[in-house]
């Protein structure tokens, strides 16, 4: 089964919406197949539990905003009222306390530009000043923060608490670019919604055909921030049914992308989203089986690959993983097999016994005076 980022939805356990095609089929003119197999969070390599050490000039964007770039993005800044996706850590400045982390939420945040919660007035301001793909770090005053109250629900702020921000612009809508100027997720209509996921779908796949997986991962991501669970969660019929057909790809998209990055983790997790959703997708199963084997999960992933197979038994890539474990499981029994024989050795072979000449001639002896008392009894009777 070739990794294939996929158009249209996956068959759901019920019958399948309209576009949806068939997971247990193979490539159809609308998918892209690609020769190799791997939600994405662009996650920071630090742990996170503390503000990341950035050591690049400080760039001041307002009296009370300053920015530090950690990497680099590329093309324009989004424009007034346009929709931000961004994920962040947002620390106290002076305690360090770390009060939210939309990475470890696995949910990123929409900002429309301008239109920020008081509260992320700052944010907005950084925000606004990164390029699609960047990551840096913000330097916040409280005054537009949490400012002289500060929050002692959720999230947790004192008073007058200065912030630092770790943020990444996925990236976002432009507000001249679509005839939903400034319109948040909240204010939008279900068709709204998953027609604006579909386009960031459908940009995903060109990217992944020309083999750009960071940049695809960005759109399927933003693609099912526009699905998040409050929404589906409100959605029965043929409107769930529209939205899992945009939302199931991109999480089984994503995945073929971090099995090209390795990051096999990940990747299990975006297959598991779909077999919530779907436990017969064939797809999700067949991916999260190369991901299991690949961390050496043996038995999990034979696991994965006997349940996709039992709905596509003619598959041929599945019955070659299942052969190819099948391979690795002699080859781990001769490989154990060979170390516990030169673990203990060969069997001892048994000494031959030693002959002693005085022992053989005592015997003899012994042998001969038997021989002859008997003898002479006899004669005596």
């Amino acid at each position: 089964m070739a990794v294939v980022p996929e158009d249209a939805a996956p068959a759901a356990a019920s019958p399948s919406p309209a576009g949806a095609t068939d997971p247990t089929a193979g490539s159809s003119d609308n998918e892209i197949t690609v020769e190799e197999t791997s939600y994405v969070r662009t996650e920071p390599q630090q742990d996170g539990s503390v503000p990341p050490v950035v050591t690049t000039d400080m760039e001041v964007l307002h009296d009370k905003v300053k920015k530090q770039v950690i990497k680099e993005g590329q093309g324009k800044v989004p424009s007034k009222f346009s929709t931000c996706f961004v994920h962040y850590r947002a620390w106290v400045q002076s305690s360090v306390h770390k009060f939210e982390d939309t990475w470890q939420e696995q949910h990123p945040v929409e900002i429309v530009i301008g239109k920020e919660k008081k509260q992320m007035t700052g944010l907005g301001i950084g925000v606004g000043n990164m390029r699609r793909g960047e990551r840096a770090l913000l330097h916040v005053g409280w005054e537009l923060g949490y400012g002289k109250e500060g929050s002692f629900s959720f999230p947790n702020v004192p008073p007058t608490a200065d912030l630092i921000y770790e943020v990444e612009l996925i990236g976002f809508d432009d507000a001249k670019e679509t005839e939903m100027r400034g319109k948040a997720r909240s204010d939008m209509t279900v068709e709204e919604r998953i027609e604006a996921a579909d386009r960031r779908k459908l940009e995903g796949n060109d990217y992944f055909k020309e083999k750009k997986f960071d940049e695809a991962m960005q759109q399927y991501e933003m693609a099912v921030a526009y699905m998040g669970d409050d929404f589906m969660f409100q959605l029965f019929g043929k409107y769930r049914d529209m939205a899992l057909a945009v939302k199931n790809p991109c999480h089984l998209n994503t995945a073929a992308c971090l099995i090209k990055h390795k990051r096999f983790d990940e990747a299990i997790a975006q297959c598991s989203i779909v077999l919530s959703e779907d436990e017969t997708n064939v797809k999700a199963l067949f991916r999260r089986g190369k991901a299991k084997a690949e961390l050496g999960q043996t038995e999990a992933a034979r696991e994965d690959f006997l349940k996709a197979k039992k709905h596509s038994p003619e598959d041929k890539e599945i019955l070659r993983e299942l052969r190819l474990l099948a391979e690795q499981d002699k080859a781990m029994y001769q490989k154990q097999k060979e170390l516990y024989k030169g673990l203990f050795g060969p069997r001892p072979q048994p000494k031959p016994k030693t002959t002693n000449p005085l022992l053989v001639f005592w015997r003899w002896l012994v042998s001969l005076i038997s021989y002859l008392a008997k003898m002479f009894t006899r004669k005596n009777d």
